[in-house]
C-alpha cells in the first residue's frame, strides 16, 4: 500500500499507509492527547473517522478548543434529535447548529414540549450516550438524499436538499437508526457526548419567516466536563439575575407599550438619565476628536436610499415605505446617507479635510417580531453615530483613531474583554449582498489589516459579514460575567462617495473622492445600554446612577434639615432625592438598597446638631460622618473623574 506523509502539529511528520483515518493516527503515535475528538487537516475540519489519502498536515483538538467544543456541541445537538424522535416518532425535525456555549435543535411537533419533557429527553440522551453508538457519515446524489427523507416524511430535509446546487455534497451523518443531513464534522461516537443539559424551550419559525410554520425550538449545552458544565450553569443563573429586561423594570429604566408598538422602546426619567450620560460623555469625546455636530431628518424620499443602494441591499430591514403626495418617503435606519449630502453641501478641498461630523439620529429598522429581544433587537434606535472623509494617505490614521475611542470607552465602562472582528465580503455574494467591484474589495480588506497590524491591534477574520459597501471592525465585548455583546463598528466605504458624487479639490487643483469612515463607537443607546445594566447587574457607577444619592431622616421632624440638605445637594448637578415617608429608617434603607441607590445619606439628631451628614454607601460596611462641602468635593470628583467604582 502506498505511503504518505502527514505532519502532526507539534510532533512532525511521519509516513502513514495511505487511507488511515486520524483516529487511528491517535492510537499508533504517543503524544496525540487521547481526549481529541476532532481534527483539522490541511487547516479544514474533518471528523476523525476521515480516511487521508494525501500528504498533509492534522491539528488534534479537543473539546477545550473552541472548535472542538463547537463540535461537542452540534453533536449533541444531533444526540437530543434523536433523543426527541425516540420519544415521540412522529416529530418532524428541521436544523440543529451550534451558538456561543450553547446549541438548539428545532422540531415540528403536534403538541408543543413541556418543561418536564425536557427531563425526559435528557434521560434518552443519557441512555443513548451510554450506548456509544459510532458516528458515522456517507455521501450521496441530490437524488438518493431526497428519496431517502421522502420515504421517512421529512419534509423539512426534502426542502433544504432541494435549494442546494446540483454540484453540493451531501452528507449523512448516522448513529444508531438516527440518520440526519449535515455538512458535519462530528464527535467519533455518542459515548464522547457526557455532560449536557437542556436549558430552554421557546417557539421559532421555520427559517425565521413569520408566514412559515410555527416550530418548537429546545436550547441546551454541553462541555468535555462537569466541572465545566456547571461553572456556565451558574453563569446562566447569574445572567438571569442581571438580564437587562428584569432589572429595567425593577428600577423602572424603560418598559414597552402594546398601543405604541413592539420594538418600539419608553424611557422613563430615570432610563433617560442614562442616554443623557451617554450622549454627554459621546460629546466630550468628539469635541475633543474635532467632530462636528449635525442633525437630520427622520424619513426621507425613497430616491435617496435607492441612490446609496440601501434599497438594493437593505430593504428587508426598512419600514414600508409612505406615499407622500404621490411619492415613496421612507423612515431612515441608519443616518449616513443624509451625512453624504451635507458633506455635498459647500466645496471641500483637501484643507478640510479630514471633515469629521457626528450625530445621535434616532433610526429605524424593521425587525421581524419572533427577532425582537428587549432593548437588544429593537425597531427603534439612537444611534451614536458618525462618518469621517479623508483622503487616501489619511486613512490609517483616521481609522486607527476610532479603535482608540473605543479603548478609551472600554477603560471607562470596566470592560476587560473584547475582541476585533474583521468583517469581510464574500466573493459569492458580489452583485446580490455586497457591491460588485473584487479589486477594490480587495485593497481596501488589505489597507484595513495594514493599518490594524500596524498599530499592533489584535482581530480575527470573518468572512461574509462585511457591510454591503465595505468591510468593516465589530466589536465584540463580555460582560464582567462572561456574556457576550456585539457593541460597536467601525466600517470603511470605498463605493458610496462616489455615487454621491462627493469630491474635494486635491493640491494640485484635481478634484478627488474621498473615503468614508462609518463609525458608531457606542453602537446604538438601546444595546449599549443593555449591555450596561446587565455588565454592572444595576449598579451602575456614581457618574452614571439614575439616582445618585438619597436623604433619609431618622424621624420626621428632621424633615426640614432633610429638606435642606437635599437642595443644597441639587445645585451642584447630583440626581439627589428626599424620602419623607413616615417610616423607619431601617425601611428606608432597605428600600434604597432595593433601588441601588449609591448613596445613602442619614440625618438625626446628632447631625442636626452638629451639621453633619452621616454617610452610608452601597457595599460599604462603614459609614462615615462628614460635613456637607467635605462629601460634596468627594463625590463631585468621582462624578467628574467617570470612575467605574469609588
Amino acid at each position: 500500500m502506498s505511503k504518505i506523509s502527514i505532519n502532526i502539529k507539534g510532533l512532525g511528520a511521519q509516513n502513514f499507509s495511505q487511507g488511515i483515518t486520524p483516529l487511528q493516527i491517535m492510537d499508533e503515535i504517543r503524544g496525540i492527547s487521547k481526549e481529541s475528538i476532532i481534527c483539522k487537516v490541511d487547516g479544514l475540519l474533518t471528523d476523525l473517522s476521515s480516511p487521508l489519502f494525501n500528504d498533509c498536515e492534522v491539528q488534534f483538538m479537543d473539546a477545550k478548543s473552541k472548535d472542538g467544543h463547537n463540535v461537542l456541541l452540534h453533536s449533541t445537538a444531533h444526540l437530543m434529535a434523536q433523543a426527541v424522535k425516540r420519544l415521540f416518532p412522529k416529530t418532524k425535525v428541521t436544523i440543529g447548529p451550534y451558538l456561543d456555549n450553547r446549541f438548539y435543535y428545532d422540531f415540528d411537533v403536534k403538541k408543543p414540549f413541556l418543561e418536564q419533557d425536557l427531563l425526559k429527553i435528557e434521560a434518552e440522551m443519557k441512555k443513548i450516550s451510554d450506548e456509544n453508538l459510532q458516528i458515522t457519515h456517507e455521501v450521496k446524489s441530490k437524488k438518493e438524499a431526497i428519496g431517502y427523507f421522502e420515504e421517512i416524511n421529512e419534509n423539512y430535509k426534502v426542502e433544504i436538499i432541494n435549494d442546494l446546487g446540483d454540484n453540493e455534497i451531501i452528507k449523512f451523518y448516522s448513529q444508531g437508526e438516527f440518520t440526519d443531513l449535515c455538512r458535519g464534522p462530528h464527535v467519533p461516537s455518542t459515548g464522547v457526548i457526557r455532560n449536557f443539559k437542556l436549558l430552554s424551550l421557546s417557539a421559532a419559525y421555520w427559517r425565521g419567516d413569520e408566514k412559515n410554520q410555527t416550530l418548537q425550538r429546545v436550547y441546551g449545552t454541553s462541555f468535555k466536563n462537569s466541572k465545566d458544565l456547571k461553572k456556565y450553569l451558574l453563569m446562566l443563573e447569574e445572567q438571569k439575575k442581571r438580564d437587562h429586561r428584569k432589572i429595567g423594570k425593577e428600577l423602572d429604566l424603560f418598559f414597552f407599550d402594546e398601543e405604541v408598538g413592539p420594538g418600539l422602546p419608553l424611557w422613563t426619567p430615570s432610563g433617560t438619565v442614562l442616554i443623557d450620560e451617554l450622549e454627554t460623555l459621546a460629546k466630550e469625546k468628539e469635541t475633543a476628536g474635532g467632530y462636528l455636530r449635525v442633525k437630520t431628518p427622520h424619513l426621507t424620499k425613497g430616491d435617496l436610499f435607492s441612490k446609496s443602494g440601501h434599497l438594493e441591499h437593505y430593504v428587508s430591514s426598512m419600514f414600508s415605505p409612505m406615499d407622500v403626495d404621490g411619492i415613496d418617503y421612507y423612515m431612515k435606519p441608519m443616518n449616513c446617507p443624509y451625512h453624504h449630502k451635507i458633506f455635498a453641501n459647500t466645496p471641500k478641498s483637501y484643507r478640510d479635510l479630514p471633515y469629521r461630523i457626528s450625530e445621535y439620529g434616532t433610526c429605524y429598522r424593521y425587525e421581524k417580531s419572533g427577532e425582537l429581544f428587549g432593548l437588544m433587537r429593537v425597531r427603534s434606535m439612537q444611534m451614536n453615530d458618525g462618518h469621517i472623509y479623508c483622503t487616501s494617505e489619511q486613512f490609517k490614521e483616521e481609522f486607527i483613531g476610532v479603535c482608540n475611542l473605543y479603548m478609551e470607552y472600554f477603560k471607562i465602562f470596566g470592560i476587560e474583554k473584547y475582541e476585533m472582528r474583521l468583517s469581510l465580503h464574500d466573493p459569492d455574494g458580489l452583485g446580490e449582498k455586497f457591491i460588485d467591484n473584487p479589486t477594490l474589495w480587495k485593497k481596501t480588506e488589505d489597507d484595513v489589516r495594514k493599518a490594524l497590524k500596524g498599530a499592533n491591534l489584535k482581530f480575527v477574520e470573518s468572512v461574509g459579514d462585511a457591510a454591503f459597501y465595505g468591510p468593516k471592525i465589530d466589536v465584540q465585548v463580555w460582560s464582567s460575567i462572561g456574556r457576550e455583546f456585539t457593541l460597536a463598528t467601525n466600517q470603511v466605504d470605498f463605493a458610496i462617495p462616489e455615487r454621491f458624487d462627493l469630491s474635494y479639490t486635491d493640491k494640485d487643483g484635481t478634484s478627488k473622492t474621498p473615503l468614508c469612515i462609518h463609525r458608531a463607537p457606542l453602537g446604538t443607546h438601546e444595546r449599549f445600554i443593555g449591555f450596561l445594566i446587565e455588565h454592572f447587574g444595576g449598579n451602575f457607577p456614581l457618574w452614571l446612577a439614575p439616582k445618585q444619592v438619597i436623604v433619609l431622616p431618622v424621624s420626621d421632624k428632621y424633615n426640614e434639615y432633610a429638606d435642606e440638605v437635599t437642595k443644597n445637594i441639587r445645585t451642584k448637578g447630583v440626581r439627589v432625592s428626599f424620602d419623607n415617608r413616615s417610616e423607619k429608617i431601617g425601611s428606608k434603607i432597605r428600600d434604597a438598597e432595593m433601588q441601588k441607590i449609591n448613596i445613602m445619606i442619614i440625618v438625626g439628631e446628632k447631625e442636626l446638631e452638629n451639621k453633619t451628614l452621616t454617610i452610608r454607601r452601597r457595599f460599604i460596611k462603614e459609614q462615615k460622618e462628614l460635613s456637607l462641602n467635605h462629601f460634596l468635593n468627594e463625590i463631585l470628583i468621582e462624578i467628574n473623574e467617570r470612575r467605574v467604582s469609588n
